[in-house]
């Protein structure tokens, strides 16, 4: 059976799934975020320690304003009431991306991730406004600053992820085969699953399946 210590979601769908459902894009991202209490809830159940969540990519802006508003309300929200429950279930919360958003939104990721900060049964790296090319381009030019040598360990140290381990699985749902700019370099060797469901439709059964289904793979990393 496979370890498995990280999974990294990237969670696509939400807005064809308001639209299908409730002929609303902004349903769909409300209704994503019941879906992501749930898979939080499994992934303790699991024992995972890590669960790295692709909320907002650096290529999301081009998205109409008034649904980035809602999607920056909406994680606002969800972070002032959800603060001392994601503290009392010993959840850390780390931001992978540029924090350039509103001086309330940044103040609150900033206050959520110092509160939570020493917390250990599960870290989640919300992954907002990242872009993996940006991320590898910063990396390279700290390793060129520090005139470090360019090799795989000195540029692993150089990402936001430095302290986290690489992600066994990745998990896309919304029937979409591509990674999207999402953690390039972190994933090269991760077993990927691509789900039709589109992210609101997804399950714990669903996740308890691509889990299993992953622990069973033979991992040769290049051997025989």
């Amino acid at each position: 059976m496979n370890p498995l210590n990280h999974v990294a979601i990237i969670m696509d769908g939400n807005g064809r799934w308001g639209l299908k459902n409730k002929n609303s894009r902004n349903a769909g991202h409300k209704a994503g975020l019941i879906v992501v209490e749930k898979i939080i809830k499994e992934t303790i159940k699991r024992k995972i320690k890590f669960l790295t969540l692709y909320a907002f990519s650096t290529e999301n802006w081009k998205r109409p304003k008034k649904e980035i508003n809602y999607l920056f309300n909406l994680l606002e929200n969800f972070l002032t009431k959800k603060i001392d429950d994601l503290n009392k279930q010993n959840i850390k919360l780390n931001i992978l991306g540029v924090k350039n958003f509103s001086n309330k939104l940044n103040n609150l990721l900033k206050k959520v991730e110092k509160k939570t900060s020493k917390n250990s049964q599960l870290q989640i790296n919300l992954a907002l406004n990242y872009g993996s090319k940006f991320e590898l381009i910063q990396a390279f030019k700290k390793l060129s600053k520090s005139k470090k040598i360019i090799n795989e360990k000195n540029i692993s140290e150089s990402l936001q992820t430095s302290k986290i381990p690489d992600p066994e699985l990745l998990i896309r749902t919304g029937n979409t085969k591509r990674l999207s700019n999402f953690l390039l370099w972190q994933l090269a060797y991760s077993e990927i699953f691509f789900v039709k469901k589109l992210w609101p439709d997804f399950n714990k059964d669903d996740y308890y399946k691509i889990i299993n289904e992953y622990k069973l793979i033979k991992r040769n990393f290049g051997n025989i």
